[in-house]
């Protein structure tokens, strides 16, 4: 029953991505005291309530005496809203469950309130699960003190983003292009380089099949020296917009102080950059199933001269979109 609850959690606190930062993205789950789920909540943005008191207002009186099931160790510490171990003391709730300790010393400490309050607690529900889920980036921000950096690559078989001729629209279907978008409407920004901004005029926005944006939207962030049009879309005010001059993408992370998750779409030696840097934590590789033999190659890292000293990764997942594939891989090393 708990797992249950925990799992149901997990992927209520999918909806938080992007939209919580700098808030870690938690998912909580009420049980009344028959273990029936009676409220359901994930933190909402920066100032809103957090997961656990949107989970107790839909709960209401159902809680006294019942369960709470949360992602994360619940925050002990007063900021923009309430400390949510006071607020689930106040519910009168008899048990805590939750998956990951808070490794943020300004607001752990909840679960040991909890149990001062006389609740039981238990901790470690479902924690490897968690930890891969939408707490994946803030948790990573905790750990290393930058963004989570996932590399979006969309190529042929062959690893080519672009026929010599310089077409490429479209190598991927359109259900790897919808996929796209909405792993852009939960990440903090896209990162691109002045040539693929100059080129390609993007809008960089996250929209739905039918050219609607989603609620969220990403900073769009452009890093390289050349400057960009004042009529470009990327300033059309869609959402904020940066310019990094710099070729380093350690100063572009440091530009986003609070992003918990970014996205680096391009060009090949954007990507290149950030894998010589080895800031690089996960890959999306949507594959289509064509071969062009030659063009542009989806990567350029001049660091990389032999075997040896190529970018490893292990995969996590393989997705079937439409024809193409999505591969995800993470960090050998992790």
């Amino acid at each position: 029953m708990i797992e249950t609850a925990m799992r149901r959690a997990i992927a209520a606190s999918a909806a938080a991505r992007g939209a919580s930062s700098p808030n870690p993205a938690v998912g909580a789950v009420i049980l009344d005291r028959d273990g029936v789920v009676i409220g359901v909540g994930h933190t909402q943005p920066p100032g809103g309530p957090h997961a656990e008191v949107m989970a107790l207002r839909a709960a209401g009186d159902g809680a006294l005496g019942g369960t709470a099931v949360v992602t994360l160790e619940p925050c002990n510490h007063t900021g923009r809203t309430g400390p949510c171990a006071e607020a689930l003391v106040d519910a009168g709730v008899a048990a805590v469950h939750y998956a990951v300790a808070d490794p943020n010393p300004a607001a752990a400490g909840g679960a040991a309130t909890l149990r001062d309050a006389g609740v039981e607690v238990v901790g470690g529900v479902l924690e490897a699960q968690a930890r891969r889920g939408p707490l994946r980036a803030w948790l990573h921000r905790q750990r290393h003190g930058r963004p989570f950096v996932t590399a979006k690559i969309a190529a042929t078989l062959d690893g080519r983003i672009a026929a010599p001729d310089g077409t490429s629209r479209w190598i991927t279907g359109p259900r790897a292009r919808e996929h796209a978008h909405t792993q852009r409407a939960a990440v903090d920004a896209m990162v691109i380089g002045t040539g693929t901004a100059l080129a390609d005029d993007p809008s960089l926005t996250a929209r739905r099949p039918d050219g609607t944006l989603y609620p969220h939207q990403p900073r769009r962030v452009v890093m390289g020296l050349r400057q960009i049009p004042a009529d470009a879309r990327l300033r059309d005010g869609t959402s904020p917009f940066v310019h990094v001059t710099t070729h380093d993408p350690h100063e572009v992370l440091a530009a986003l102080p609070d992003a918990l998750q970014v996205i680096v779409e391009g060009g090949p030696m954007i990507v290149g950059a950030f894998l010589a840097a080895d800031l690089v934590d996960e890959v999306h590789a949507y594959l289509a199933p064509t071969i062009l033999g030659a063009g542009a190659a989806a990567v350029d890292d001049a660091t990389v001269t032999t075997l040896t000293r190529a970018h490893r990764f292990r995969r996590e997942s393989v997705t079937e979109l439409g024809d193409d594939l999505l591969v995800t891989f993470g960090r050998a090393t992790d």
